[in-house]
């Protein structure tokens, strides 16, 4: 049936109805559009505004979101930068847009490294997490975790690089500052079981040196000086006595030196010991001494400040090819808050420092992380016994002190000791008496000593010198001979540690059975019962083990006449 074509009444309805709705659009007057042209234009109407406020929404999330956006076009010029991004930067977006990242954020070195990450932006390895530092207006580092993804554009016509990233150098820093504690704290408490080991190694091992010494100043003493065997005996006499140097500083490191610290000047002590100190080192290292003014006065037993010095500047001295230079520095220092807070061992408050530098071959970081443990040595066999450091960090910590190292290789090192201050005055440090052995005597002596070997030999010592000696394996066998011994007991020689009741107990039980009887102790090293984290107390006689039986002689004399 062939198509009939519209009347011309009807094309003028047509148009009018088009005029209508054209003006309708114009007006915006939604309502005035009717018919199916109508509603499909209000259909696009809508969606359009629709698109617009989804447009809007989404230019609000990423205007307020905490995290950084920043999306680029393929040629690598930025084209969207949020507010996280200026905030974080100090950039506006009126500055970055246009421009590309590695020429605003990036250092030199890390521009390759992005260069490659990005060469295939649809590879699925840029959608993994990945960290880089942004350099900010200011020039700070900020370091920054990225997920970035490429969205290509309509019809092909290039792409765009969207990525969403998280400022993390403050949990990275926190991160760091946890490791860094964490390594002191394993560093400190492993110092303190080895601390706890020597100390118990050095005691046992006193006990055996001090039997070897007796018996040599026993054979000594019958053996005829033009024999050959006095000659090597006096070998084994000078073996053991370097063998009780090196308890010794076993005792240092432990905490367990005997010790009987003074109030001084630092300044004063370092000053008596620069003439040996430059004989210790020799002609081609120049010692700078620069003292501190008005310097705290610290509480510490001088011989110990000796012996930091002499390992300090031993050790200085072997890290030094040819000429160079050792300084020592006194100051006051105050350690607040802040500092303690990256340095684990320490406690805020009012220190003096005695800071000892070398021009030497520094350390290296694996090296420092091992520099106090007894034994642990970078020197040739033969050259060093590795307790030098031990000794300067036990006798440290025995101080209540606290010890840095700065070192780097090739760039000298330089160790700062921290000595509290004391509140009372310094006093002189009182010069070396040296007594004449007064040997010999008629008292009784009673000796307790659960070694039979160190036992036998103070009982052979001290009765060829005219006493009548009283030997006891245990405590309670000595309380047994004090009751039951006829005569006097002048004396106790008791060991600290024991079996059953230690020896102060055992000198308070015997004193309010025998009233009047003095008391010396011996020990490998100091035991609370008789010191406080190794300070003996004023007026306890004390000998340390191992002992010659010439040193046993004079300290039998002292304790006897010593006034009750």
């Amino acid at each position: 049936m062939k198509e009939q074509k519209p009347t011309y009444e009807e094309l003028e309805a047509r148009l009018a109805q088009a005029e209508e709705t054209l003006r309708a659009i114009r007006s915006g007057s939604i309502d005035a559009i009717v018919g199916d042209q109508g509603m499909l234009i209000m259909r696009a109407k809508a969606a359009e505004d629709a698109l617009r406020e989804t447009q809007k929404t989404l230019e609000a999330v990423v205007e307020t979101a905490p995290i950084l956006i920043v999306m680029t076009d393929s040629r690598g010029r930025i084209v969207l930068f949020n507010r996280a991004c200026e905030e974080l930067t100090g950039y506006s977006r009126q500055e970055v847009l246009g421009k590309t990242i590695p020429e605003l954020f990036l250092s030199p070195e890390w521009v390759p490294i992005v260069a490659e990450r990005f060469a295939d932006p649809f590879n699925p390895a840029l959608q993994e997490l990945h960290i880089n530092p942004w350099i900010t207006k200011t020039g700070e580092e900020r370091l920054i975790e990225w997920r970035c993804k490429a969205l290509p554009m309509p019809r092909g016509t290039g792409y765009f690089v969207l990525g969403t990233g998280l400022d993390i150098t403050e949990r990275k820093r926190a991160e760091e500052e946890r490791e860094k504690l964490e390594a002191q704290l394993r560093q400190a408490q492993k110092m303190e079981a080895v601390g706890r080991l020597a100390g118990g190694v050095a005691h046992d091992f006193n006990n055996m040196l001090t039997t070897i010494l007796g018996y040599a100043d026993l054979a000594l003493r019958e053996v005829s000086p033009e024999s050959p065997l006095h000659d090597d005996l006096l070998e084994i006499v000078k073996a053991a006595q370097r063998s009780a140097d090196l308890t010794r500083q076993l005792l240092a490191f432990a905490r367990r030196q005997t010790v009987n610290p003074i109030v001084l000047d630092l300044n004063d002590a370092v000053s008596g010991l620069l003439k040996m100190l430059r004989r210790l080192i020799g002609e081609d290292i120049d010692l700078i001494w620069m003292p501190g003014h008005d310097l705290w006065p610290v509480k510490i037993d001088p011989s110990q400040v000796d012996q930091l010095l002499a390992n300090l500047a031993v050790n200085a001295r072997d890290a030094i090819t040819g000429v160079g230079k050792i300084t020592i520095e006194t100051h006051n220092v105050v350690l607040d808050e802040a500092y303690c807070v990256d340095h684990v061992d320490f406690l805020p408050g009012e220190y003096v420092m005695l800071a000892v530098s070398d021009t030497g071959v520094g350390m290296s970081k694996e090296v420092l992380e091992h520099l106090f443990e007894p034994f642990f040595t970078t020197k040739e066999v033969g050259k060093g016994t590795g307790l030098g450091l031990a000794t300067v960090y036990g006798i440290v910590k025995q101080n209540d002190g606290f010890i840095n190292v700065y070192s780097e290789p090739g760039q000298g090192t330089t160790f700062k000791i921290y000595l509290p201050r004391s509140e009372a005055q310094s006093v002189e440090i009182p010069a070396e008496k040296t007594a004449e052995p007064l040997w010999g005597g008629r008292e009784t002596v009673l000796i307790v000593e659960d070694e039979k070997a160190i036992l036998d030999i103070g009982e052979r010592v001290l009765e060829g010198l005219g006493y009548t000696v009283l030997v006891a394996r245990s405590p309670n066998e000595a309380i047994r001979l004090a009751e039951e011994h006829v005569g006097d007991i002048h004396l106790l020689i008791t060991d600290v540690v024991m079996p059953e009741m230690n020896g102060r107990d055992l000198a308070e039980q015997l004193t309010s059975i025998r009233p009047g009887i003095k008391c010396l102790y011996m020990s490998g090293y100091t035991a609370n019962v008789i010191a406080q984290r190794g300070v003996l107390n004023e007026g306890v006689c004390f000998i340390q083990k191992p002992f010659s039986a010439m040193s046993l002689a004079v300290k039998v004399r002292e304790a006897l006449e010593q006034a009750s």
